[in-house]
């Protein structure tokens, strides 16, 4: 297995027509609807939204997955990770990363660091040892989330531009 995966790779998706983003915007309010429902909610036969489901499934456009509440595990405190490694030792950081249980996401990124990742921690005391594992390679940064102004959600469905939001300075 080689060191960095690209887990986001270029992948070629045919554009969602509008009937596919009905049933993504349907998906996104209930991921769990039965195919009869969502079918009814979007004009198709339980068999035809089945097959268009499948398909977008299987080329990777729509995936699903449970997300449980980190709190509900234990894990109180939520810390961001920057890496800035010697360039020897820059493809070493993504197989560090995947050892690491607490790592939840991990990111190559461009700019003064090389990585950014995301861990979950029950205490403290458990960052010290998780940085000792970066820190004979490289530089690290670590802050520590103390709020989530905007929580993961989707992205829009729709082909529209967000509109811009006027803010009042004075």
């Amino acid at each position: 297995m080689p060191s960095e995966q690209r887990i986001n790779r270029p992948r070629t998706f045919d554009l969602l027509d509008d009937l596919d983003r009905r049933i993504v915007t349907e998906l996104y309010d209930d991921a769990r609807l039965r195919i009869a429902e969502l079918g009814r909610r979007v004009g198709l036969s339980p068999p035809a939204v089945a097959e268009r489901l499948r398909r977008l499934i299987d080329s990777g456009a729509v995936r699903f997955r449970a997300e449980v509440a980190p709190r509900a595990l234990g894990y109180t405190i939520c810390a961001i990770v920057r890496v800035s490694p010697t360039t020897r030792d820059l493809k070493l950081i993504p197989d560090i990363a995947r050892q690491l249980p607490q790592v939840t996401e991990c990111y190559r990124i461009t700019g003064d660091d090389c990585y950014f990742f995301k861990l979950y921690l029950r205490s403290i005391d458990e960052l010290e040892p998780i940085l000792d594992r970066f820190t004979p390679l490289g530089r690290t940064t670590t802050s520590i989330v103390n709020a989530t102004p905007v929580p993961p959600r989707p992205l829009p469905v729709t082909d529209t531009e967000p509109k811009p939001v006027a803010v009042d300075l004075g």
